[in-house]
Formats: structure tokens, C-alpha cells, sequence
């Protein structure tokens, strides 16, 4: 493994982390939120929805303004306005502040789902890409296991609030990164300029691509699934299952480590057996468990254990097929790569994020609800699957 690379990864993978921590930092937090602040579960849950749908939406301005201009100066951008949001979010006296300052941090939060997959594609295609993509995810790897620990530590010796200063913390770390240790990856010859006729033309490139519309909705609603277990997980787990703030930690921890894990060998598999047909395996496993999770909840077997099990083994599917998606979508657009990840990352952000919003009246703190829905995500990714890979050669290796 090349010194560099593992460099480039560590970087990346400490400043895209910090989108994570965002959420997976707070999510102990929902019941003593709910409490301090008044309101309602559902009313938490949207603190949730509202930082998707503006992470989502933002990174239509990133990409294509670090097409423009290099990929250092949007992070420097997206990371101080997270910071003033994450601010608003540590003071907000209701909910109605803090739903706004959530959507203001995740507009800048979304800099770092967007620049570090640019990147990427900058210095690699292909496996070596995918390579690099799964370094990066083996890094952030650390907010699903640590995060919520940490959160939930926080409210012990302080309250809530005091999980927002310290994403503020992370937020000044990440402009320090950027500034001393992350190099600009696209050179002046490279750069396009954005005006509103070349910004059309890309996306009209990109939305008619049904390679690049398919395996990004591929990957998305495998995240969708994700985002749904985000939302509710707490709720489930403290309130159905009666753990602890630490134990849901754990709990939700362990249904992370499949999905890192098994992200560690999509590259390698993808250059033994081709990267699509990875896909299509993985997501075929991804459908199965979840199906089989929701017939056993469904006959009464849905124990703590049994939801635990399955849903690891469905996010360690998801390992294979979120990273490789990525790589797929990208690898034929490398003269827009920025664009490229703005739109494939609104479109699934959007996705996840309208699906909570749909399934929400149907969710009541139990796992069954919660279980179907990460179901129909795998369906509906099972589907473009077979519409979409068998009809898709992706590129491979290192940019010249």
C-alpha cells in the first residue's frame, strides 16, 4: 500500500468524519432533547430530516464551485458555516432554532461529503479508487463506533448542548487540516469554469447517463436504509428494548462495523470479479437479510439479538456497495468530477431523507416499521440492479 495513499486517506477521512459526527454524535441525545427543549419525538426526529435535506441540497453548490476553483477553498467555505450553525445549534433555546441551525450546519456539512469524493477521483479511477474510497470510510469509520459513545458520555457530565461545542472543536480542526496537511488535487488546466450554461450542460449529461442515475439511486437507497436506522434506532433501542444511553452506543455501533469492515474488500473483490458483478451480489444479500429480518419480526421473533444480527449483516452488504457505487458513478466523468459528486450526493440525500419523511407517520418506536422500510430500500436497490449493472463496464486505474 502506497505511503501517499494511506496519507490522502487519513485526511480525507478525518475531514469527511466530521459530517458523520454530526449526526451519529447527537443521537443519544434525542430523549433528553425531547425533554428539554418540549417537544415531541417527531419533532427531534426532524432535527434529523432537516440536516439530510440541506446536506443534500448544498452539495449542488460544492461541487461544481470546486470544479472552478480547487478543491480547498469550498472546504475552507463549507466548514465555517458548519461551524456557525453548530453554534446556533449548542445556544438554541426551542426546537424552532435548533431545526434552523441544523439546516445552517448541514449546508456546510455537505462540503465534506462532497470535496473528499472529488478528490478521490482527482488522483484515482476504478479499483485503486475504490481502494481509496474504502480507506477513507475505514477512517470515518470511527464516528458510528465512537460517536455516539462519546455523545452519551457528554450528557452525563454535562447536557446535550455540550455535544454541539465540541463538533465546533472538530469543525476548527478540519479548516486546520485543510490548511496545513491537504494539498490541492486539481491543477489550473483542469479547472472548468461554472456559469449557468456549463452547469446545464453537465447535469444534462450526468441525469441522462442511466449508468450514472442508476448505480448512484443503487447506492442511495442503501443509505436511505441507513438513514432510517439513524432515525429511529434510539427510540427503538431505549425505549422498546430498555438499554441505556451507552448501551445503545454499543448497540448501535455494532451495526456499524459490518458496513466498514466489508468496505475494506470491495477493491480488492471488484479487481478479481469486476466491480458490478460485487454489486450485484452484495446487494442481492442486502435484500435477503432484510427480508428475512421483517418475516421474523413479523412472527414474533424480533429480539433484540435478532434485530442486532441481521441488521449487521444487511450494513455489511451495504460495505460492498455504497463505496463501489461511488467509484462506478464518478469514473466516466472525471472532466466533471465535482458536479458529479454535488449531484449523485443531493440526489441520495434527498432520497434518504424524503423517505424518513414519507415513512414517518408509520413509524411508532418499534422495530417492525423500521424493519420494512430498510426493506423496500433493498428492494428498490435490488430492482436497479438488474435493470441497471448487467449493462454497465466501468473504467480502472490511476489518473494520468
Amino acid at each position: 500500500m502506497k505511503t501517499g495513499m494511506l496519507r490522502t486517506a487519513a485526511i480525507l477521512g478525518l475531514l469527511a468524519a466530521i459530517g458523520p459526527f454530526a449526526v451519529d454524535m447527537y443521537l443519544p441525545a434525542f430523549p433528553a432533547i425531547e425533554k428539554g427543549l418540549g417537544t415531541s419525538v417527531s419533532s427531534a426526529q426532524m432535527t434529523l430530516t432537516v440536516y439530510f435535506i440541506a446536506f443534500g441540497i448544498a452539495q449542488l453548490f460544492y461541487g461544481p464551485f470546486s470544479d472552478q476553483v480547487g478543491r480547498k477553498p469550498p472546504l475552507y467555505l463549507g466548514l465555517a458555516i458548519f461551524a456557525i450553525g453548530t453554534i446556533g445549534c449548542a445556544l438554541s433555546p426551542t426546537i424552532e432554532w435548533l431545526l434552523v441551525s441544523r439546516f445552517i450546519q448541514g449546508i456546510g456539512g455537505a462540503v465534506v461529503m462532497v470535496v473528499p469524493r472529488a478528490i478521490i477521483r482527482d488522483m484515482y479511477t476504478g479499483p485503486q479508487a475504490t481502494r481509496l474510497m474504502a480507506m477513507v470510510m475505514l477512517v470515518i469509520s470511527v464516528s458510528p463506533m465512537l460517536a455516539p459513545l462519546a455523545g452519551s458520555w457528554l450528557i452525563l457530565i454535562a447536557d446535550w448542548r455540550a455535544i454541539f461545542w465540541v463538533l465546533f472543536a472538530a469543525a476548527l480542526i478540519g479548516i486546520v487540516i485543510t490548511g496545513y496537511m491537504q494539498p490541492e488535487t486539481l491543477e489550473k488546466h483542469h479547472r472548468v469554469p461554472v456559469n449557468v450554461r456549463t452547469l446545464f450542460r453537465g447535469c444534462r449529461i450526468l441525469l441522462t447517463d442511466p449508468t450514472f442515475m442508476g448505480v448512484t439511486f443503487i447506492g442511495g437507497f442503501g443509505m436511505a436504509s441507513f438513514f432510517v436506522f439513524v432515525a429511529n434506532a434510539s427510540f427503538i433501542y431505549t425505549g422498546q428494548f430498555g438499554l441505556s444511553a451507552t448501551q445503545f452506543s454499543l448497540a448501535f455501533a455494532v451495526n456499524a462495523i459490518g458496513f466498514f469492515a466489508t468496505s475494506q474488500l470491495a477493491a480488492g473483490l471488484g479487481e478479481k470479479f469486476g466491480m458490478e458483478r460485487v454489486v450485484s451480489l452484495a446487494v442481492l444479500g442486502f435484500a435477503g437479510f432484510s427480508l428475512l429480518l421483517v418475516a421474523l419480526t413479523y412472527a414474533g421473533f424480533g429480539s433484540l439479538l435478532v434485530t442486532i444480527s441481521f441488521l449487521f449483516l444487511a450494513n455489511a452488504c451495504l460495505g460492498f456497495v455504497i463505496p463501489t457505487t461511488m467509484v462506478i458513478a464518478l469514473d466516466n466523468h472525471g472532466d466533471i468530477a465535482g458536479l458529479a459528486s454535488s449531484l449523485g450526493g443531493t440526489l441520495q440525500m434527498l432520497a434518504g431523507g424524503l423517505f424518513i419523511v414519507v415513512m414517518g407517520p408509520f413509524f411508532d418506536g418499534t422495530t417492525f416499521p423500521m424493519v420494512v422500510a430498510i426493506a423496500l430500500c433493498a428492494i428498490a436497490s435490488t430492482i436497479l440492479t438488474w435493470r441497471i449493472l448487467p449493462n454497465t463496464k466501468s473504467t480502472q486505474g490511476e489518473r494520468t
